[in-house]
């Protein structure tokens, strides 16, 4: 076999149609080999003799894309001195593109002896562990162009890829849970129908099923467990993991983005898969342990910020470079639009504490690649200091769990939460404005994957975990949920009727909100968890999304399902075609310059239609609402200079437990229609709303909200 020297730089191996270069980085390692891997079981070394700067490199002419690898690192083993380099152990390669197989859990693949955790274990993990994938970076894009859609018209789409499509009844079964499924023409139907500008998908990046889960018949279902931050999980591929992944993966974007459709990651660059110091020796910590993670004082131990076991070592410039790298990676190879990053405080910690000014935001700012595409913070960690929501920098959108927590809090009836829920129905200025931020940066949402779905919000007081094998002891025991008056599910229609109107209610909230609305995928039909709100370890029926069946609207269940989401549909398309929902600046409480318009841009009124005061906003049994919002006094011009205008809308609000008589307010419109109505089960037929004028008094039934609208 022929070695050449090759190049330090780029990391990884990287094929150029005549043969690959490899290059990994160790300053730990003393000697490092390349373990060619072959079908028979057997391997074949070369030692990387060329180092440059700790990266040690070697080109192979002739070895193609699907031929897998791995390397072995030859080292001190001291994890008193926080090294764990052992030879017996093949190791994922960190910039691997693709990886393929799974790990067959065992002693082999950790760096200790079970019943001796002090003593070296020499046992070779190869035949128990997954393979790095060299691959073919060709791919027709076609004409492929991002669709670059503004924050102010993007609603997002969170999924997972196995659970949105394992049991749509249109997808043929050797499809379902994959890439593929996801360019498939049914997916991209529903979600072009739906208004769904922005795909969220939860980890993509491969990912470890961890022993414990795999021991107790579970799954790591949800991914944020991540050994391959270049490498599209292997097991949402349809076509094969000796590289097809990554052409699976491309078509599907490719798809997705010739219907409209961006495409954003969840990302989870806080930790890897590794674990503490008891987990398993495959890739970074048989590299370089101490160059990759956070140790404590005792190097024995990792830093834990994340509830994983170990924590990324942000001030490591080898960990900035491969974070960076990825995200560029994933952003001019694989052609993604964006990424949510999962516990994105730990990023933040370059010391100890929390730092918006840490040198990873410092890279990003700067990137001409990654600066340019959505980032959106799920801004807290499990740390101490650890909740910053408002806290990150200008460039990013942030998760906003205040919006969540206030809008639950509001329609289950909790006391003194309008002045709150008023802040977070307007963009939460409160969080956002003071560094200059926008209502933009405002990722709102209800419900997400960690949690109730927005069905069992309305179900349930209590998690119901206990087929997650932990004695209900995990998920947050504090959900802000409401049964409606009966644990779980029930014949009662009077609650059946309330639990429909709260869902309408939730849904229409988001969409009526500034900021960005985000929805979860199988809420817009009321999918079902059973209760469980941690199901990060269920990959079956209680994760997979029940699609409702058209042609069985008879049953109570799939109507109730397609009425609502044919409500959601109304709602998302509402916000699209009417810029006063989403407007790109705060309201200024007054009216606007050079508008032409006398009235304010927002006006806030009791449900008597008298303008709101002080002890209105403060009043402990004040659980009702009108808002005024002005179309003609939005302040921000269009994207040629223009003025841009809008019909008018007032919002009523009724989160009583009773009935309430609103009053249309006088001398801020003469006449007005009804175009929602959260008590009816998809709302209002268009045209079909009652037409009201100022003075006029309307009964909207026990938590509800009516929309009336007034043309320009």
């Amino acid at each position: 076999m022929q070695v050449w020297p090759g190049q330090a730089y780029p990391l990884g191996a990287t094929y150029d149609g005549a043969g690959t270069n490899f290059a990994v980085y160790s300053e730990a390692a003393v000697r490092i080999e390349l373990c060619l891997l072959h079908d028979d079981g057997s391997e074949t070394a070369v030692e990387l003799r060329e180092t440059d700067a700790f990266v040690r490199h070697a080109y192979l002419p002739g070895i193609m894309p699907g031929q897998r690898y791995g390397f072995r690192a030859h080292g001190p083993y001291e994890p008193q001195l926080g090294h764990r380099c052992n030879s017996a152990k093949l190791l994922l390669d960190p910039y691997a593109k693709a990886i393929s197989g799974r790990i067959d859990w065992g002693e082999e693949v950790y760096g200790y002896h079970f019943h001796r955790p002090d003593k070296r274990n020499d046992l070779d993990s190869a035949p128990h562990t997954m393979a790095s994938v060299v691959v073919n970076p060709y791919f027709d894009w076609a004409d492929d162009r991002p669709p670059r859609t503004d924050y102010h018209r993007t609603v997002i789409y969170e999924a997972h890829v196995k659970g949105l499509t394992m049991r749509h009844p249109r997808l043929p079964d050797e499809l379902r849970g994959t890439y593929a499924a996801l360019a498939h023409p049914a997916i991209i139907e529903h979600l072009t129908e739906l208004g769904v500008t922005t795909l969220e998908l939860m980890p993509v990046h491969q990912f470890v099923n961890d022993h414990r889960l795999v021991d107790a018949g579970l799954a790591n279902y949800w991914g944020y467990n991540t050994i391959g931050f270049f490498a599209p999980h292997n097991a949402y591929a349809s076509w094969g993991d000796r590289g097809q992944q990554v052409l699976e993966f491309k078509s599907a974007v490719r798809a997705l983005h010739q219907a409209g459709i961006e495409v954003i990651l969840d990302v989870v660059y806080n930790h890897t898969a590794e674990g503490n110091h008891l987990g398993p020796t495959l890739s970074f910590r048989g590299l370089d342990n101490a160059s990759y993670y956070r140790l404590t004082d005792d190097r024995r131990y990792y830093m834990d910020t994340t509830g994983t076991g170990n924590s990324l070592l942000m001030r490591s410039p080898h960990v900035l470079q491969l974070i960076m790298d990825s995200l560029r990676y994933w952003v001019t190879e694989m052609h993604v639009d964006g990424f949510r990053f999962d516990l994105a405080a730990t990023l933040a910690r370059q010391f100890h504490e929390v730092d918006r000014l840490s040198s990873f935001f410092d890279l990003v700012q700067q990137d001409p690649v990654v600066s340019q595409v959505k980032l959106i913070a799920e801004p807290w960690d499990v740390g101490e200091g650890g909740y910053q929501v408002g806290n990150f920098p200008p460039l990013w959108t942030e998760w906003n769990g205040k919006f969540r927590d206030t809008v639950r809090d509001l329609w289950r009836g909790e006391p003194r939460t309008l002045a709150e829920f008023a802040s977070r129905l307007t963009g939460s200025s409160d969080l956002y404005q003071g560094d200059g931020r926008r209502p933009l940066a405002s990722v709102n949402f209800v419900t997400c994957h960690d949690g109730f779905t927005l069905r069992d919000l309305v179900s349930y007081d209590e998690k119901h975990n206990e087929d997650n094998g932990e004695s209900n002891q995990d998920g947050e025991s504090y959900n802000r949920s409401w049964n409606c008056g009966v644990e779980g599910e029930t014949d009662d229609l009077e609650v059946r009727a309330l639990r429909q109107r709260q869902m309408r209610n939730f849904i229409a909230t988001l969409m009526l909100s500034q900021g960005v609305p985000m929805l979860s995928h199988g809420d817009e039909f009321a999918r079902s968890q059973g209760g469980n709100n941690n199901a990060y370890c269920q990959d079956n029926e209680v994760s997979w999304v029940t699609w409702p069946n058209p042609g069985k609207e008879g049953r109570e269940e799939d109507r109730s399902a397609l009425e609502l989401l044919r409500f959601t549909r109304s709602l998302v398309w509402l916000r699209r075609d009417h810029p006063v929902f989403r407007r790109r600046r705060f309201f200024h409480g007054r009216p606007v310059e050079g508008t032409h318009d006398e009235l304010s841009d927002i006006v806030w009124f009791t449900h008597e239609g008298e303008e709101m005061r002080q002890r209105d906003w403060q009043a402990a049994h004040a659980k009702s609402l009108t808002v005024f919002l002005n179309g003609s006094a939005i302040s921000e011009p269009g994207v040629r200079g223009e003025r841009i205008t809008d019909d008018s809308f007032l919002l009523l609000f009724n989160a009583h437990h009773e009935p309430l008589e609103f009053t249309v307010p006088v001398d801020h419109g003469k006449s007005w229609q009804v175009i929602v109505d959260t008590a009816e089960p998809e709302g209002v037929e268009p045209g079909s709303g009652a037409k009201v004028a100022a003075g006029d008094r309307l009964t909207l039934v026990d938590r509800s909200l009516m929309v009336l609208q007034r043309p320009a």
